[in-house]
């Protein structure tokens, strides 16, 4: 199919979805939703390819104004036929990247999750500070940041964090943070002022519903156990910390924030659900999952998707090999999007080299 009868395809199913969306009466409510939802994807897809339209009739008519008998005019009708081809690829390339198969996973709210990996305390407290940058730049979104569970150490560094995000978009967006991130300072520890390398690795998960996966009662065995906090008044006089571990697979999830047991196994199955979903998504695509396996790793410090260097005031995303001189703002999540958008716009040039 040509790439003008492609665009024409998808305006005539816009048409469509209009006429049925327009006798509501004849569909049931799951059917209009379903109509709806489509039509309010397709719609911003039609509106680029009536602009993209509308470039190439101006280009027709302009053609057609050239006059061998008169060389000024051609002059200036040359002039405008490149004008409008310059503006034609990305004309074309909006459409096309509309037009990209999408991740089924994109619309998803996130389960994210901070560990910190090789550095010890320094790893712990780096961890610590990539949690808060996801909870700014989440807050700086509009999007919802609830913090699900979190284990610290003694310097309130994070051996692990884990947090649920809801907004718009967001694994569309954030998709791209899963890996190792390293970080190069001198720790609040070191006394002799000498730079330290440490790591945490991030991992971003589609949160799953009920309806994307099923999990069987008699596949996960809960245990539920007294909560051990820091001490005093942190410490849960109850059992009420939860441990879930799905038998089939060895997935184990634990959850000791909340006072309630109930809530606890509420939050544990939701951590739980999105691994075993991220795990299916990965067995049905050995691409993808290669690809997440490369950029998480084992939280090495010779594995790394980006490097935060602190004397240097700079982050490096090492796998488009950029690099801002805006660390501050990055942490803060003020200019974390000066490194996602990057990535976004490279993963859609990548895909539109494959169908070109």
């Amino acid at each position: 199919m040509s790439v003008k009868s492609t665009f024409e395809h998808v305006v005539e199913r816009a048409r469509e979805l209009e006429m049925l969306i327009s006798k509501p009466s004849s569909l049931d409510s799951h059917a209009f939703q379903k109509i709806a939802l489509e039509l309010s994807e397709i719609t911003p897809v039609v509106t680029k390819i009536e602009n993209l339209k509308r470039a190439w009739a101006e280009l027709a008519d302009t053609v057609a104004l050239v006059d061998s008998k008169d060389a000024e005019m051609n002059k200036l009708v040359e002039s405008e036929i490149e004008r409008i081809k310059s503006r034609l690829p990305e004309l074309e390339r909006d459409v096309q990247i509309l037009l990209l198969p999408k991740d089924e996973a994109d619309k998803k709210n996130v389960i994210l999750e901070v560990r910190a990996g090789i550095g010890g305390n320094e790893a712990a407290l780096f961890a610590a500070d990539l949690f808060s940058m996801y909870q700014r730049y989440s807050q700086k979104r509009g999007w919802r940041f609830e913090i699900m569970n979190v284990s610290e150490n003694e310097l309130d560094g994070y051996k692990e964090a884990i947090a649920s995000i809801t907004g718009v978009g967001v694994y569309a967006c954030l998709k791209f943070e899963s890996g190792t991130h390293r970080v190069q300072r001198v720790p609040v520890t070191e006394n002799q002022g000498r730079i330290h390398t440490s790591a945490a690795t991030v991992a971003v998960l589609p949160e799953a519903k009920e309806i994307d996966v099923h999990i069987e009662e008699k596949d996960i065995r809960i245990d539920v156990y007294r909560s051990r906090g820091a001490g005093g008044q942190h410490v849960n006089t109850t059992d009420s910390a939860v441990r879930i571990t799905h038998i089939p697979t060895g997935v184990v999830v634990t959850q000791q924030d909340e006072k309630s047991q109930h809530k606890n196994r509420a939050k544990a199955m939701r951590i739980m659900r999105s691994r075993l979903y991220n795990m299916q998504r990965q067995a049905s695509d050995e691409a993808r999952a290669a690809h997440r396996k490369s950029q998480v790793g084992s939280g090495n410090r010779s594995e790394r998707i980006r490097t935060y260097n602190f004397p240097q005031g700079r982050v490096t995303d090492h796998r488009i090999n950029l690099t801002i001189y805006k660390l501050d703002q990055v942490i803060n999540g003020e200019a974390l999007n000066e490194l996602i958008e990057p990535l976004i716009s490279d993963d859609e040039a990548e895909r539109l080299a494959k169908i070109n």
